[in-house]
Order: C-alpha cells, then structure tokens, then sequence
C-alpha cells in the first residue's frame, strides 16, 4: 500500500517536512509506503477554465500537475500539509491541487485523504477545512486523529517541540492505516459501492 504526501511548503526542510517526517515514521513501521512531492517552491499555475482536461484526460499544462496525478492514481492515499498563510493553505498548492482534482478522471473513490496543517499560532481549523473539501468531494474518506491534524511551529524545526502536534501526526498517521487496510480488505470482499448517475443542478432559474 502506498500513500503519496504533497509537501506545499516553499521550505522543503520547514516545520511541515517535520510533520510529515513524523507521519512517514509511523506508516514504514505499518509497512505502508510512502512518497513524499515537495510541490511548495514550484511554478504551478492556477487552473485557466479552458476544459481540454475533458479531451485530454490531463490537464492542458504539462507541468507538475500531471505527474503528480499518474501518482496519486497509484496510491492508496493521499496527504496534502501546507504551511498556514493568513488562514489559508499555500497557494501553490491550492493551484496545484484545485488542477489535480479537476483534471484527473480515474476513480478516487475509497482512497483515504488527510490534510495537515502547520502554522507559528492561529489559522489552522480555516486552512485544515480548506484542504479537506477536495476529499470529501471526490468521494474519499477523510483520515481523521485525536486532535484536528495541526502542528505549531515558528522558526525551522521548532515543530519537532510541539508534544501534543507531533503526537496528533502519529496518531493520523496509525489511523490512516489502518482505514486503507480495512478499505482493501472491504474491497476483496465487497467491491466499492455502486454508482449512481450524478443529478446536476444549478441555482440560476
């Protein structure tokens, strides 16, 4: 089993490679593999509403966003941690995933989504709430701890001191995997859940 991890700090050695660093810790001892995508620094545009997606079966600019997608179509689940900018996630990473979502087709049903969020005080449960919207419209369950997944930190590394932060990490972390083995094993069992044709509506009359 594999779950892919979307670093959207510009820091790739910031306070939230220190959370993601802790979860990584917990899910090679479950024998879960990961692979961590340092998508904060990158040039990623925002989505441009062109639809060639629903041509292409890819987004229309060939950057990041693609390859990122051939992953997360293999994993089993998905992790988006992002830095905490004026109560909101990295904008990198909202561009990125914002066309991740859009753009790729294959069936996320059943992968399990978890956000992180890491911020020097306030603004974590407005960014966390960000995050999660992608999952719980795409039909994935959302990965949940004891605490809403937030770690504090201000200066590099000063995560690593956050006790009850650091705690929360392995305890999504022992969480999430043990949601994507009971989803396999559900899987082997009973299949995923059938598809209903989708009833599109609108509130323009």
């Amino acid at each position: 089993m594999k779950v892919l991890i979307l670093n959207g700090s510009p820091n790739p050695k910031g306070n939230t490679a220190v959370a993601i660093e802790e979860l990584v810790k917990v899910f090679e001892a479950e024998g879960i593999e990961t692979e961590t995508v340092q998508v904060g620094g990158k040039m990623i545009r925002g989505c441009a509403a062109c639809n060639r997606c629903g041509e292409l079966g890819r987004c229309v600019f060939d950057d990041a966003v693609n390859g990122i997608a051939e992953k997360f179509e293999k994993a089993d689940g998905l992790i988006a941690a992002s830095p905490v900018y004026y109560a909101s996630a990295n904008a990198t990473l909202i561009a990125c995933l914002d066309r991740l979502f859009y753009s790729s087709h294959f069936d996320k049903t059943m992968k399990v989504g978890a956000s992180v969020v890491v911020a020097r005080r306030g603004g974590c449960s407005a960014s966390f709430d960000e995050l999660n919207k992608y999952f719980t419209i795409s039909g994935m369950p959302v990965a949940s701890s004891r605490y809403w997944n937030s770690v504090h930190g201000n200066a590099p590394g000063e995560a690593a001191l956050d006790a009850e932060g650091m705690h929360t990490m392995r305890v999504l972390a022992k969480n999430m995997s043990f949601l994507m083995k009971s989803i396999a094993l559900g899987k082997e069992a009973f299949g995923l859940p059938e598809k209903d044709p989708p009833q599109w509506t609108n509130f323009i009359r």
